[in-house]
């Protein structure tokens, strides 16, 4: 039998990769150095205050958003054994790169979940991309990563933000889908346009789903921005991978345990701002139904009440 020829899949790939680097240096330069920049300011501004008054701030906006003193309470001793630890600084740098790629993450990802919503061919060519993305190895994505923009904070960031699309995508599209369709006709009916139903119908109804995959896409940049210690990221990614190589078991339980609490506080906050949507959802939803509802019962008045025969004066 004769042997399968050898496919240079890779070999055509890197040199898609050398020529990109060649050619378009410039502006992989300029995305990082935006990227930099963006991760210092979002850090200078969380650094800014002193940590008990960012702690109050945090446990502040636990209980704005719970309304329960579970989460609060959490805050206070969670975040005073990260100070404690004396690993606040490089919690806010993690922090800070969880937001930037974050927002990169939502800002990409729902408008795409959108227009997959809404074509039904966009939806049949971004499922498989999303597939592919979502069963890739991690540590593939830091690979093109480093090349394009080297070792450092913009290529963990750009890195966690393509990690993190799918489930904006995934759960922006399945919101949007399962919006009653008797709501949406009734909107069109009453003369919205699509851009209209889709802002004031679709979005606000499907708004559970989607604050669900911003919680995924939050706790998918903080495993990664972890990961992404190994390419240069700093904060705690970099705590973790360093006392690893050095088999610095105190440093990198300390570590962990920091990740663990920015983890659990990021997916408390963001799933009470989830369950606030919901709520206001149906509120909404049963004010929207409420008017309809009446016109029916009206109507169902009129057909009840006697006919006058002869029908005159």
């Amino acid at each position: 039998m004769p042997d399968t020829p050898r496919l240079p899949i890779g070999t055509a790939i890197e040199a898609v990769i050398d020529f990109l680097r060649l050619h378009l240096s410039v502006v992989f330069d300029a995305i990082a150095q935006f990227l930099l920049a963006l991760a210092n300011l979002v850090y200078q501004v969380l650094a800014a205050p002193h940590p008990y008054l960012l702690i109050a701030i945090l446990a502040a906006l636990a209980v704005l958003v719970t309304r329960r003193p579970g989460l609060p309470i959490f805050t206070v001793l969670a975040f005073l054994l990260v100070d404690g630890m004396e690993l606040w600084r490089a919690s806010l740098q993690t922090l800070s790169a969880v937001i930037v790629a974050g927002v990169f993450a939502i800002v990409v990802g729902v408008p795409v979940g959108i227009w997959a919503a809404r074509v039904q061919a966009t939806s049949v060519i971004v499922r498989p991309i999303l597939d592919f993305m979502q069963t890739l190895p991690v540590f593939v994505y830091l690979l093109p990563a480093v090349f394009f923009f080297d070792i450092g904070v913009p290529s963990g960031i750009v890195a966690t933000s393509v990690f993190a699309i799918p489930p904006a995508v995934r759960l922006t599209e399945l919101g949007i889908r399962q919006v009653d369709r008797e709501v949406v006709e009734a909107a069109r009916a009453f003369g919205s346009t699509p851009g209209q139903v889709l802002r004031e119908v679709q979005i606000p109804l499907a708004m559970p789903s989607i604050m669900a995959g911003v919680n995924q896409v939050i706790m998918l940049a903080l495993s990664m921005v972890v990961i992404a210690g190994m390419v240069g990221g700093e904060g705690l990614g970099e705590v973790v991978v360093g006392s690893t190589q050095s088999l610095d078991i105190a440093g990198g339980f300390e570590g962990g345990i920091a990740v663990v609490i920015l983890a659990i506080y990021l997916d408390r906050l963001t799933a009470g701002v989830s369950r606030l949507t919901q709520r206001r959802g149906k509120k909404r939803q049963r004010v929207d139904q409420r008017p309809a509802a009446e016109e029916d019962a009206i109507e169902s008045e009129k057909q009840k009440r006697p006919v006058p025969v002869g029908g005159g004066s």
